[in-house]
């Protein structure tokens, strides 16, 4: 089976992004292999076969005949696909609309004929249709942002029809589609009124920032002006023109030295009521600084800087530079002041957080800790992970057992091999040739537009990026518009690479990384530097070279789905196969390998590029072994760059943001921005500190686990087994007739098949790449999400991941175990059993003493002794800790043993400790091990005997359900319920996770199960609002809190006690209708532009406002314990250390928490939203007497607090254990 065509659907909390891979692309795949099917019923196949038909139908009919009959269908969005696309043909009244013109794909396949290769440098004559592509771009993009329809007479869009009305709007999900009729032309032409809405004008704003951006890439400065003309033109332009805009062509011209040209913008400037900036004033000097420019120019600018309000000085310390700008700028002012000096770099800020002064005091603060590397080594590490991220991808090999190579798969290989040559000689045609049709004067169209974005790579690189998309492909084909966003990301990441390289970014942080390693090596002088600030004192002391935090536009995802869509109709169009490679009996006519064709989800359609069956048979004859990733996708292999800004940390080259964030939503990176940098020093310092630990692969435990996903899998030890394992469809009576529920039974068939190849796919990727990694050390860079939530960046292979990932990896650096270092082995061991989860700390030491015979066989024999190992909560890790416990007890020494092992102390119901320190909650605290007690207390257990309480005193009442449900209220049914309470479940979601649990008791009455989870659903609750008085008092102060600022129009927004600022990202959602060649995409955009969700903004404000609790918690606690020489690394609210510092870590963990809840966090949240929504200088031109009162009313009333002494903490066992 080939497996380079395959991918996991990988998804955790905010998406498990890294850079270059963006966490909304992550496709899914839905059923088995052709080959599988091959051995399944026929009328399945006859009905993959029709569809494939139809869609060769569809194909031949679209080259060779000028109008294609449709419907409209408006039809519900696919889940978790934000942008949604569905078309079908309807059955009943059609009519033709007609293509549009110039659009070469619709045409006849004339078009591919051979022309010359194009090269790479640019020819003067793309220059000409440069600036009026951009712009029609821009004038598409503002059409776009609206519902507006444009016919064939439009006069903004010249020599167009109207294309093909493949369309598709949201709906409910609970509605069939609804097939609709086109309407007449006379309904079409009839304007529709814009919505009043800012989100067009951010749209449009991108989309100019981008196109100039591209000029400026292209260094094409006629192009460039002439196109900012032509917006400063429109009065729709001119609207969200600001100076940046013309900022950018100015630099092209500063480059060529053009000073009269920038004085022309400078005046142009001016004349639109806009101000030069800094950033103005540097450009006009650096072209002076270019060539032999009169001092009386330079002092021209320099007077007119000071005039408007700068010091000279300013343009060094806060304008970003590429290249030699910054030494032209200094050249041109030392024209007339030639004793003028650079300011000397500000001295470090250090933060004022009342958390962390002894942390960055002086006085207290110790060298950073050394890695077990010299200089040497670290350089040759950097320069593997250099030359990793400029091949953009890697290609590793599989751990799937390599099949013996028949004759059919060495044939097939060398056919793969052949198409594959000729289909990339077909793709790069059909690419030159589209630019080439887009470059033509006086022929515009709709992709014309893209025809800068086309340029702005080598040709030979869209090509690689088109083969890799069909490489990955499914058998089952992929969502059109995810396939569309995926290339257009990847075309927009390898620009941000290219934009870094011409910079001459690269090599400045080359020559600092050179530097910066003498902080880590372990052969350099101890230094008493952060990894930030020693990277930031290193900038400084080289002076001059570009800046490291470069702006890099966005661009808009209507650009980046045209992009794709333009790409994936060249790739549909260009790739062939012959009919007869398989069967020498047939025609030997090219068919296409890819066709579009529609397909149902639930009541959902979508439209899909679904790969030809002969196409996926070759794959699967040739059985590759090879896998192929984005190297942002791969662990690194040096130590990251340390994070410096928002902008800039992680990886050497690949663009990493610091904030993960939804698409579109560009509030949170203003924030960021705009928050003094000083305020994120310590969630920096804390980001650096979990990426600065270094791993290795635990090679015996992945050799078994290797061993077993090899030999079927095992479900039952969480290796999913593959798909020949899958249960086969049964086989209808009558072929011709097929019952509901044998049509039934055959969708459960495919969607088990789905789930197991899901599964497959995800550890085959985790594991190939843990064994491309065996024998190396790696990191893993982190960032976090908008509430501080860490996650390292690597998507696929990661300390986050399932009991089987975390089995694997072991710290790098190794530590003695200790005089108790080997209890802490044993007592993690029955952690992971969950046996003894209720019993104190040295009972759980006993009986692991007690079971040491289990342990050691476990750990010599796993597949073969008595397997004990194997009925644990967490089996894969109790083996490698059997394995760690079995080496350390039988060395001589045990306290002398190195260990790598990491070890785990795990939060007690975390969210509630922070509701109950917060609400000083007595009760609730000594539920959550916040007071010291002998044992565990577990908070299940006395929800679950509150239950039953309430539940015996209505039984005696005579309430029926409540005698129904004697002997069925256990831990296990109301523990989810308890656990999400805290994050914001609602009485019906608690409702559904009871009923879950009383469906899986066989003997619970079915015709019960309804009203027995709705009167247990609302007990829970009951008694939680009893147990955690306080907890809920607060949890409904702050939904009542966001409800009343989302009502008045706002986003709830606060600063955590770190000085993190957080926004909530939840807003309502509107349509953009992108007019494509093959379908009309529908892209759901939800963004800052647009009012806010309040009912997301309620209910997700306490669960939100907990989780950046508990993230601050952590960083704290990462940043004294690389103060105390710890290695430490958390997965939230569980945090790994040595066995050796175990001890130190929870007294630190302790001390943290305390500290944290000694702050007045309530009480600063309330007076930073009264200043934020209800302050006199923020006040909302709507009616504000009244929900300001409202507001105001409630954000003063903080709830109160009860008499718990948060230093009983400090003495807790089990607060965290």
């Amino acid at each position: 089976m080939s497996l380079l065509r395959l991918r996991a659907v990988l998804r955790g909390p905010g998406g498990l992004r890294g850079p270059g891979i963006p966490w909304r692309i992550f496709r899914s795949y839905s059923s088995a292999s052709t080959k599988e099917k091959a051995n399944r019923n026929v009328p399945c196949e006859r009905t993959e076969l029709l569809e494939v038909l139809k869609a060769r139908a569809k194909q031949l009919q679209g080259s060779s005949v000028p109008e294609v009959t449709v419907s409209k269908v408006e039809v519900a969005a696919l889940d978790n696909d934000k942008f949604q696309e569905a078309v079908v043909p309807g059955p009943k009244e059609k009519q033709p609309i007609p293509r549009a013109q110039g659009d070469g794909l619709a045409q006849s396949s004339t078009w591919a004929k051979k022309l010359q290769k194009e090269m790479y440098s640019q020819q003067p004559k793309m220059k000409q249709e440069l600036g009026s592509a951009a712009s029609q771009l821009a004038l598409e993009a503002k059409g776009e942002a609206t519902p507006k329809t444009k016919t064939m007479k439009s006069p903004k869009v010249p020599k167009t029809k109207a294309a093909p009305a493949w369309t598709q709007s949201s709906g409910s999900p609970h509605n069939k589609p609804r097939v609709v009729e086109v309407k007449g032309a006379a309904e079409l032409k009839r304007p529709q009124k814009m919505p009043k809405d800012t989100s067009n004008q951010q749209v449009l704003q991108q989309t100019i920032q981008a196109n100039l951006e591209c000029f400026l890439f292209l260094q094409q400065a006629e192009e460039a002006e002439r196109y900012l003309l032509l917006c400063h033109s429109s009065p729709v332009k001119r609207k969200v023109m600001d100076v940046g805009a013309f900022n950018i062509v100015m630099r092209i011209w500063a480059r060529k030295g053009c000073l009269n040209r920038l004085d022309r913008l400078f005046s142009i400037l001016e004349a639109a009521g806009l101000q030069p900036n800094l950033d103005s004033y540097a450009t006009a000097l650096e072209c002076a600084g270019r060539t032999p420019s009169p001092a009386k120019a330079v002092l021209r600018y320099l007077q007119q800087l000071n005039s408007s309000g700068f010091h000279v000085d300013e343009l060094f310390q806060k304008c970003l530079f590429e290249e030699d700008e910054k030494e032209k700028v200094l050249f041109a002012i030392r024209t007339v002041q030639p004793n003028y000096q650079l300011p000397p770099p500000p001295s470090p800020k250090i933060s004022k957080s009342s958390l962390l002064q002894d942390f960055y005091s002086r006085e207290t603060m110790g060298a950073y800790p050394k890695l077990d590397f010299s200089v040497q080594e670290l350089q040759e590490c950097f320069q593997q992970q250099l030359d990793m991220e400029l091949k953009n991808t890697v290609t590793i090999e599989s751990v799937e057992a390599a099949k013996p190579l028949t004759p059919q798969a060495i044939k097939a290989r060398e056919l793969l091999g052949t198409l594959r040559s000729q289909w990339r000689d077909a793709i790069l045609q059909a690419l030159q040739n589209s630019k080439r049709s887009m470059a033509r004067p006086k022929r515009m169209s709709k992709y014309n537009v893209l025809y800068p974005y086309l340029c702005l790579l080598p040709d030979e690189e869209y090509v690689d990026i088109m083969l890799q998309i069909l490489n990955d492909l499914s058998p089952q084909g992929e969502s059109l518009a995810m396939l569309a966003r995926e290339l257009g990301s990847k075309v927009y990441d390898r620009y941000i690479i290219q934009r870094k390289l011409r910079s001459g970014q690269l090599e400045k942080v080359q020559q600092i990384y050179e530097s910066y390693i003498q902080l880590l090596a372990k052969d350099s002088q101890p230094k008493q530097y952060l990894p930030r600030e020693y990277w930031e004192k290193l900038v400084a002391e080289a002076g001059f070279g570009p800046s490291l935090n470069l702006k890099s536009c966005t661009w808009p995802c209507v650009l980046l789905m045209r992009l794709g869509m333009h790409m994936l109709e060249l790739l549909v169009k260009a790739v062939k196969v012959p009919r007869n490679i398989l069967n020498r009996r047939l025609e030997s006519k090219p068919i296409p390998v890819l066709y579009h064709v529609y397909s149902f989800y639930s009541n959902w359609q979508v439209g899909l590029i679904r790969p030809h069956p002969i196409f996926s048979q070759l794959m699967s004859n040739a059985a590759e072994t090879t896998l192929t990733f984005n190297s942002s996708a791969m662990p690194m292999l040096c130590p990251p760059v340390p994070w410096t800004s928002p902008t800039f940390g992680a990886f050497v080259l690949n663009d990493t943001k610091l904030m993960r964030f939804m698409d579109d939503t560009t509030h949170h990176q203003l924030l960021l921005e705009q928050c003094p940098l000083v305020n994120l020093h310590p969630v920096l310092d804390a980001l650096n500190q979990l990426g600065n630990c270094a791993w290795k692969i635990n090679q015996p435990v992945l050799d078994i686990i290797i061993s077993i996903f090899n030999d079927k899998g095992d479900e039952k030890l969480d290796i999913p087994p593959p798909l020949s394992e899958a249960p086969k469809p049964p086989t209808p009576g009558n072929s011709s007739t097929w019952s509901k529920s044998f049509k039934h039974e055959v969708f459960l068939c495919k969607k088990k098949a789905a789930e197991m190849h899901s599964l497959r796919m995800d550890a085959l990727y985790k594991l190939s790449i843990a064994n491309y990694v065996r024998d190396k050390v790696f990191w893993f860079p982190h960032n976090m999400d908008f509430r501080g939530r860490t996650y390292p960046c690597p998507p696929y292979f990661n300390h986050l991941g399932n009991d089987v990932t975390r089995a694997i990896l072991l710290f790098a650096e190794g530590r003695p175990l200790g005089p108790k270092g080997l209890d802490w082995l044993k007592i993690h061991l029955i952690n992971l059993t969950g046996l003894k989860k209720k019993n104190a700390l040295q009972e759980r030491l006993e009986y692991a003493n007690e079971i040491m015979e289990d342990i050691l066989d476990s750990a010599d024999h796993p597949l073969t002794g008595r397997k004990w190992w194997m009925d644990t909560d967490e089996p894969w890790q109790a083996l490698a800790c059997c394995m760690e416990i079995a080496k350390a007890s039988r060395s001589p020494d045990p306290a002398a043993y190195i260990s790598h092992f990491p070890v785990h102390q795990d939060g007690s119901c975390n969210g509630l400790q922070h509701y109950a320190a917060l609400g000083r909650d007595l009760s609730g605290a000594a539920s959550v091990n916040l007071v010291p007690c002998g044992l565990p207390q577990d908070v299940y257990s006395a929800v679950a005997q509150q239950v039953e309480e309430f539940r015996k005193k209505d039984a005696e009442r005579g309430l029926k359900i409540a005698q129904v449900l004697q002997g069925f209220i256990s831990r296990k049914v109301v523990k989810q319920t308890v656990m999400t309470v805290v994050y914001g479940v609602t009485r019906y979601g608690g409702r559904l996770q009871i009923e879950k649990r009383l469906k899986e008791i066989d003997e619970f009455p079915e015709e019960y199960l309804w009203e027995a989870s709705h009167y247990l659903v609302k007990q829970v609750f009951n008694s939680i609002k009893e147990m955690f008085s306080a907890t809920r008092d607060i949890q409904n102060w702050l939904t009542e809190s966001a409800k009343l600022i989302a009502q008045s129009g706002r986003t709830v927004e606060w600063v955590t006690p770190l000085g993190l600022p957080i926004i909530q990202p939840y807003y309502r959602s509107r349509s953009t209708v992108l007019n494509c060649g093959m379908q009309r995409l529908s892209v759901k955009t939800s963004n800052s532009s647009q009012k806010p969700d309040t009912v997301k903004q309620k209910n997700a404000f306490p669960p939100n406002f907990i989780h950046s609790l508990d993230s601050t918690h952590m960083m704290l606690t990462a940043l004294h314990c690389l103060r105390k020489g710890l290695t430490f690394v958390s997965v939230h609210d569980c945090y790994w250390t040595h066995a050796l510092t175990v001890d130190v870590m929870n007294q630190v963990c302790r001390q943290q928490f305390v500290a944290l809840h000694s702050e007045k966090i309530l009480q600063d949240l309330s007076e930073f939203m009264l200043e934020k929504y209800c302050s006199s200088s923020n006040s909302s031109t709507e009616p504000i007497a009244h929900w300001q009162k409202r507001l105001k009313e409630q954000l003063s009333n903080v709830p109160s607090t009860g008499e718990f002494n948060l230093k009983q903490v400090m003495d807790s066992t089990y607060f965290f254990s």
